[in-house]
């Protein structure tokens, strides 16, 4: 039997991400995405959109990125698994369906350090979109110029950045 378990998703942090610790010490970065459908109403041909709001989970690195560039309204570009999650809480069984975040692109164009955003980065092997060019980085290191051949000026205090 076939499996595939990927998801693709394109929106807008609901929350700023916020970092928890487990036991053994590993942090983990949760934060809300949504993500915006619009379609035509084949009977009435009213333009209409609806939002669906998934929550989603980054580790380590990857957290500690979303962490320092992201917040509240920043578009993203997620690529992740399905995971679902179940526990009790006082006695009441719950559960949910969540996205591990595998890897991500920030979208849009740079903002200001002082802003929560800006930077030049990736997550787990991604890149960061911004405007009509793209930059693609690794864990490892952007290419030797790689910003300079590509019209990007990097903000201030970019020598802090952690790839």
């Amino acid at each position: 039997m076939a499996n595939f378990n990927k998801v693709l998703l394109m929106g807008n942090l609901t929350r700023d991400p916020e970092t928890k610790f487990l036991p053994s010490g590993a942090g983990v970065v949760e934060f809300g995405l949504a993500v915006n459908r619009t379609w035509t109403d084949q009977q009435s041909g009213e333009k209409r959109e609806a939002t669906t709001f998934v929550d989603c989970k980054a580790w380590g690195k990857q957290g500690e990125i979303l962490t320092r560039y992201c917040k509240k309204g920043s578009p993203l570009f997620v690529e992740g698994r399905l995971e679902y999650r179940t526990w009790e809480t006082n006695g009441e069984k719950r559960s949910k369906h969540e996205i591990v975040v595998e890897n991500f692109q920030f979208i849009g164009a740079p903002k200001s350090e002082g802003s929560g955003g800006g930077g030049s980065g990736e997550g787990g092997g991604g890149g960061m979109r911004r405007g009509p060019t793209s930059q693609r980085g690794s864990a490892r290191g952007p290419e030797a110029g790689q910003g300079e051949s590509q019209g990007f000026e990097a903000p201030a205090g970019a020598d802090d950045v952690p790839f």
